[in-house]
């Protein structure tokens, strides 16, 4: 099977290098810098992580060589694009660039063909959704999207799923701007003991520290798929309260993080 190969693209995947943070920082100073050493040594040096995102799609029956390439670019763009002077960890930055590019490689390459116009639809739909959410700071619903952009909720609704894969492991469940939390961080892998993962269990953790109506607001918040409003609703407090508790919340994640 392609997932037990030991070579991927001309690359032997039992050999790929690994960085210390200290060596990882001080390449992508000098990345940023222009030098081309550095970013070779960059790229050769996160192999592993690129390999250990795309291991995660092999359920898609996927050809694992061309996945590795397509990684391989979403890595480069993180490297070529990361800012060194923020405090983020290189691999929280670059995970969802890696992550954005097989998927939008899977959407492109689907089999099942999407009409240009349910997919450029769907694309506007995403968009007015982004920036719904940086303007109320919360899920817009599939009308709040069609009235943005002038259309009926179900022609939105329709082109949006026809787009999106049924693949919610891979689906962000928090994002600030940098640091991305995805569904997938949180679910033990077994075949998998690289030790950027290790931070799936300091995830877990962090979790078990929450109080438990922050747990239950969290868990509806981004398992169930639940609107503050909705969760305001059922608990009986105001949407207001429910937004206070999920930012103090998901501050608490971080920190313990």
């Amino acid at each position: 099977m392609y997932y037990n190969k030991v070579e991927l693209c001309g690359v032997n995947t039992a050999k790929l290098k690994t960085l210390t943070a200290e060596k990882k920082r001080e390449l992508l100073i000098k990345s940023k810098n222009g030098d081309s050493k550095a970013r070779e040594e960059l790229i050769d040096g996160n192999l592993r992580l690129v390999l250990s995102i795309i291991q995660r799609f092999s359920n898609r029956k996927e050809n694992l060589d061309d996945l590795f390439q397509v990684g391989c670019i979403g890595l480069i763009k993180a490297i070529d694009n990361f800012n060194t002077e923020l405090d983020v960890k290189f691999s929280t930055y670059a995970v969802p660039m890696i992550i954005g590019e097989v998927r939008r490689y899977l959407r492109d390459n689907n089999s099942i063909r999407v009409s240009r116009s349910v997919r450029d639809l769907a694309y506007r739909a995403l968009q007015a959704r982004e920036k719904l959410q940086r303007t109320d700071f919360i899920e817009p619903t599939v009308e709040q999207i069609a009235k943005e952009i002038e259309e009926k909720p179900e022609a939105v609704a329709y082109a949006i799923e026809a787009i999106i894969e049924p693949m919610s492991l891979y689906d962000p469940i928090y994002n600030d701007g940098g640091d991305s939390i995805y569904v997938m961080d949180q679910i033990k892998d077994t075949n998998n003991t690289d030790e950027s993962w290790l931070e799936d269990i300091a995830l877990k953790e962090a979790l078990k520290k929450l109080s438990p109506r922050e747990k239950n607001i969290i868990n509806m918040r981004f398992y169930n798929g639940k609107t503050q409003m909705e969760i305001a609703n059922e608990i009986g407090i105001s949407q207001a309260q429910v937004s206070r508790l999920e930012k103090s919340a998901l501050a608490q994640i971080r920190k313990q993080m």
